[in-house]
């Protein structure tokens, strides 16, 4: 258990010869790298920019971009048994219009690939749609997190509006979220 205030008092350390201003990439061990690969690059659109032979990386490793960024996640083969690095939530993905998260519910659904959830998160309020990985590696592509400004404020608590599926998060916008869809048919599309 942690002490919530404490916790809440925490501020970032000035000072630093750094500032972390985004996520690079993030490395998940796999079981087969080949079909990793092919789940990230023919479901989840990732182009492959290098592949480490099984010489160089036990089991083989790829590296695999979906920006102008060298990579953005890695696969490691060679895992066996359950996930070793427990520790790993989720990786999330951000999209830039909230039509890109509903189709990429409809294409995930289309592929087979089961949604752990859809719709709106509370704090962050974005609008996702969760699912893992062949590996049971958790991934989100989502939409329309908050940014907190200069003056440090986020959302109040009680601002958020969870919901779980799309269609509520788009009929049931937060405060200055324009749920307005580009393309409207995308609802009425479903893949049943």
């Amino acid at each position: 258990m942690f002490d919530h205030d404490e916790v809440k008092s925490l501020k970032r350390r000035r000072g630093l010869p750094f500032r972390i201003g985004k996520l690079g990439h993030v490395v998940v061990n796999v079981s087969d790298v080949a079909r990793s690969v092919r789940f990230y690059c023919e479901v989840l659109g990732f182009e492959i920019s290098d592949l480490y032979p099984e010489e160089m990386v036990p089991g083989g490793m790829a590296f695999l971009r979906c920006n102008p960024d060298h990579h953005g996640i890695a696969l490691v083969g060679g895992r066996r048994g359950p996930n070793e690095n427990a520790e790993l939530n989720h990786i999330a993905f951000e999209v830039a219009t909230l039509d890109e998260v509903v189709r990429a519910r409809d294409h995930l659904a289309r592929h087979g690939v089961t949604i752990d959830f859809a719709g709106r998160r509370r704090a962050g309020c974005q609008i996702a749609v969760e699912f893992r990985d062949p590996d049971g590696h958790r991934l989100e592509i989502y939409w329309g997190i908050d940014q907190i400004g200069s003056d440090g404020t986020a959302r109040p608590a009680a601002e958020w509006k969870g919901v779980r599926s799309i269609e509520d998060a788009i009929a049931d916008p937060v405060r200055g979220q324009d749920t307005t869809l580009h393309d409207p048919s995308l609802l009425k599309r479903r893949p049943g």
